[in-house]
Parts: structure tokens; sequence; C-alpha cells
């Protein structure tokens, strides 16, 4: 190689590294991750999809790093979600960590749950019977639903509307009841039940009740029982 080539082909390596660029058949430098590796976030992770293992459909979960930056070392982190708090949405989650030093952080997370959810197939009126007719099937998710919305036919067994429910809206737990089985002052057979017998009597329901429901029961000789209600005809005494 003359030196007029070894200088050009010099000019020509100073120039590809003055513009970024890396040398034929090597690979650039690995960039760290912005976010790298914390436990804390990952025992956050764990803990959301504990909770939300035994939920309808499929979750996805997205931990947002702390503005604050990592948290302090913890051997054992400890995720909780403060009480009347839902596993799904926008979700707070505290992080205790014991220790010489305790402290307590909050971690949010977006927790999305797509699944299947229930619509009112036509206009439903207060004290109207709900079936599996009576809806059809949606699918979105749910932390953008009502919390008490209907994921499953078999949760509106046995119900009528407590409101007006209009058509295509979501169905909802809030806005049904259970049928009354058994009214005010009706005649009901009373069972005693034990592990190898069944008794029998009569007695008089002294407020309307659904199954299910606990009733209260004046018997024949005048004494006041609490039954459960078994069917529209029969309760059960509470012993």
């Amino acid at each position: 190689m003359t030196p007029r080539f070894r200088a050009a082909a010099a000019r020509a390596l100073l120039c590809v590294l003055a513009a970024g660029g890396t040398l034929p058949g090597s690979a650039g430098a690995a960039q760290p991750s912005p976010y790298p590796e914390d436990p804390v976030r990952a025992a956050v992770e764990q803990f959301l999809e504990r909770q939300t293992a035994g939920l309808p459909g499929k979750a996805s979960i997205q931990v947002v790093p702390p503005s604050g930056g990592r948290a302090p070392d913890c051997p054992l982190p400890e995720p909780f979600l403060p009480p009347g708090a839902s596993p799904w949405g926008r979700v707070s989650v505290g992080v205790r960590c014991a220790g010489e030093r305790p402290w307590t952080r909050y971690v949010q997370a977006r927790v999305s749950v797509v699944a299947d959810y229930y619509v009112a197939r036509r206009n439903l009126m207060p004290g109207e019977a709900i079936d599996a007719a009576d809806m059809e099937v949606r699918q979105g998710d749910l932390a953008s639903l009502p919390r008490a919305v209907v994921t499953d036919p078999a949760q509106v067994s046995g119900a009528v509307a407590a409101n007006r429910i209009a058509m295509g809206s979501p169905m909802r737990m809030d806005l049904l009841k259970k049928a009354i089985a058994v009214r005010q002052g009706q005649n009901v057979t009373v069972l005693v039940e034990g592990d190898s017998f069944q008794l029998s009597s009569e007695g008089k329901v002294m407020a309307e009740a659904a199954v299910g429901n606990n009733v209260q029961v004046r018997l024949k000789n005048g004494q006041v029982v609490n039954a459960l209600v078994r069917n529209g005809d029969t309760v059960v005494l509470q012993q």
C-alpha cells in the first residue's frame, strides 16, 4: 500500500467515525436501558398478575416508572392495594419495605382487562324478570366499564330489573335485584334439618324476601324464628 493510499484510507475512516458510523463487521455499543430492572417494579407487576388472575378475559399490565427514580434497595418488597381499590384501570399500588429503615412508596400502573360483558338486548322496565335472552354479548376493556358490569349470564339468574335499563346499556348488578319469592302474610312450610333428620311445620312470613335471604316467620304457637328462603313456599329454620 502506497503512502498516498494509506493517507486517503485514514481520512475516510475519520469521516466515518465522525459521522457516528461503525466499522464493517463490528457492532455498535449497546445502549443501557432507560429503566433498568427494578425489583420494586417487578414485584408490583407480579402482584397485579396475581390480583387479575381470577378475572374473566385477558389482562395487560403496564407499570409506570416512578418520577422520583428507583426506590431504595429492598430485599423483600411487599405490594398492596389501598382499601376499596380496584385491581384494574389506573391503579396506585403501595409498596412497603421493612427493615432498619422501613419505607412505603406508591407505584402507578395501568391494567386493562379485555373480556366479554353483556348489554340489554331491549328496554327493560323495573320489576321485569331477566334471563339470558334479554342480553347480548360484547367485548371490551373492563377498566372502561362500570365496576358491577355483568360478565356471566349466570349472574342474572332469578333477577329482576330494579331500575329502567335502556337497550344497549351495560347490564350491571347494581341495577338488578333478586325476585321476591315469599310475601308478607304468606303461609309457608318451615323445615328443620339435621345430619340425619328433617322436621317440618307451618308458619306465616312476616316480610317479603327473595330466595337465599333471611326472613322472620311466625310459627303456629306464636314463636317468631329466623329462616332462610329456599323457594316460593319453603323456608329453612336457621339454628
